[in-house]
């Protein structure tokens, strides 16, 4: 791993940092003021930073300058700008200027080195999907299914056979049609695309074979259809399942000769198009219906493709997620936005029902509506924690990611004692292994009965039955419920008393002040 470069004119800031990273075991290099950084990064020979973390006022520069021009030449890399000087419009302009994250002074270093560590892990895992993105422009999809819509886009590449695509709206059909037309024979040929559904009854026909002049009120001079506009390309027919039955069968001729006749007109009009259909209806239910015509579906229906739902390949979101960020921030022409491992989680929990299609409205969402860098799960849209609460309800607790909504219930009960003391709980917890382990020695607090081992049971049990699913958070999950039921203790005790709880803690007053604030304690 590259090293993280520290730049700041106080030598104790650059030896507390260097310290606290060398014990974490991450590589460091001190730099006393901006040139000093620009000269190294000119350097062929020496390897570029992991990240940067940088002061904002030093002689021979600032550190908003430098940023500027560190994300000219490198976009890629994670910049953590600290000043002693918290105002406003240093927050602001570090933020405009692409910074990773804002630390003011004076910081916790506990904290400094968990937000450089954090910034070292986005780095990596943005260097992956980088070279991911470059392999796979087009498509993006590790799952099984995709892998063979893929393979089958692979093997149809040297065919101009008709292709049947069926799922579910927002799964990605055209997209898989474009594919189709670009890897085929006909590629250099138009691609075409009509939705069936979206034109009304009247002028659909007209759409596809075009018309004559004269051929109805209106039509002042001669159209051509899309199979025309087609002709030695591509026609994707979408939502072919909503296609009037009358206009089936004239579509179904030009599927068998290739001949096709204007509206209003007499000479027939030959054109040599690949066809590929898509919907999101059952076909075989809509001819068992009489909807649709039996022919015209074993026409279309020579190679089907199924594409799968999003909620069924769950491990593709946080790919589709990024590289939609990343789009949407090019549209914008905005910096793009990073998005936390807990707001991932959360999204491979949500349903989905709008497919990647609403994935990808979701990441314009916020990259226009999260207020930093980093997206965390409050920043997810309402409509995505709502989901997720209700399916908790019918859920166990280990299958339910930490709430995302504003209006869930900020309290819940752990029983580390005999007396259940209040702290902020993601779900439900379950009920405590029945045989006590040996307890550790506590001090109860007064009014309390004494403590019989029960709150190691406890422990014990949640982190038995968490370790058992796919969660990927236990550590931090627990973690979170301990320091939440012991500052809740210690604020007990001292009837709210916060310098005197992070005393008898051991803890600085702002290190308690920061835990009651990301623990919800308020």
């Amino acid at each position: 791993m590259k090293p993280i470069w520290i730049v700041d004119d106080d030598q104790s800031i650059r030896f507390v940092l260097e310290k606290a990273l060398q014990r974490d075991h991450l590589p460091t290099r001190s730099f006393t003021n901006p040139r000093d950084v620009l000269s190294a990064l000119s350097c062929d020979d020496e390897p570029g930073p992991q990240v940067l973390v940088s002061d904002i006022r030093m002689p021979g520069g600032s550190g908003l300058s430098l940023l500027e021009q560190i994300r000219a030449r490198f976009p890629g890399l994670p910049v953590i700008i600290m000043t002693a000087y918290s105002d406003l419009d240093s927050a602001v302009s570090a933020f405009q200027g692409g910074a990773f994250e804002y630390l003011p002074k004076p910081f916790d270093v506990p904290k400094a080195v968990s937000l450089i560590r954090r910034a070292v892990e986005e780095s990596l895992r943005e260097e992956t999907v980088e070279e991911h993105i470059t392999e796979s422009p087009e498509m993006l999809g590790q799952a099984p299914a995709m892998q063979d819509v893929f393979r089958a886009i692979g093997r149809l590449s040297q065919s101009n056979v008709t292709v049947m695509i069926t799922g579910e709206s927002g799964s990605g059909k055209e997209l898989v049609a474009r594919a189709l037309h670009k890897h085929s024979p006909c590629a250099k040929g138009p691609f075409v695309a009509i939705n069936t559904a979206a034109i009304p009854k009247d002028l659909l026909e007209s759409e596809l074979f075009g018309h004559e002049r004269g051929a109805f009120t209106g039509a002042q001079t001669m159209r051509r259809g899309r199979f025309e506009q087609a002709d030695g390309g591509t026609l994707f027919l979408d939502e072919i399942g909503d296609m009037p039955f009358d206009l089936q069968t004239r579509l179904l001729r030009v599927l068998s000769d290739g001949h096709f006749y204007r509206v209003g007109g007499h000479s027939a009009v030959k054109t040599k198009v690949r066809v590929i259909a898509a919907t999101h209806q059952n076909l075989e239910q809509r001819v068992k219906d009489m909807a649709f015509r039996e022919d015209l579906f074993h026409r279309l229906n020579v190679i089907r493709l199924r594409l799968p739902a999003l909620r069924d390949r769950p491990e593709d979101i946080p790919a589709l997620t990024r590289h939609f960020l990343q789009q949407s921030a090019r549209q914008l022409s905005v910096e793009p936005k990073r998005i936390s491992d807990a707001a991932l989680a959360c999204l491979g929990q949500f349903a989905f029902p709008g497919n990647v299609r609403q994935l990808e409205n979701i990441c314009h969402w916020l990259t226009v509506m999260t207020p930093a860098q980093m997206i965390a799960p409050k920043d997810l849209p309402p409509e995505v924690g709502v989901a997720i609460d209700k399916a908790c309800i019918h859920q166990t607790a280990d299958e339910c990611p930490p709430a995302v909504s504003d209006d869930s219930p900020p309290l819940g009960v752990l029983s580390f004692s005999d007396a259940p003391l209040p702290m902020p709980l993601p779900t439900p917890l379950p009920t405590p292994l029945p045989t006590p382990l040996p307890a550790l020695s506590v001090q109860t607090l007064p009014g309390t009965p004494p403590d019989n081992g029960n709150w190691v049971a406890a422990l014990t049990a949640d982190a038995g039955i968490l370790l058992s699913t796919h969660r990927s958070d236990v550590w931090d999950t627990l973690v979170r419920r301990f320091e939440s039921c012991l500052i809740s203790a210690a604020l007990a005790a001292t009837h709210g008393k916060r310098i005197e709880a992070a005393q008898k803690l051991g803890i600085g007053r702002n290190t308690l002040t920061r835990k009651i604030q990301e623990l919800g304690l308020e």
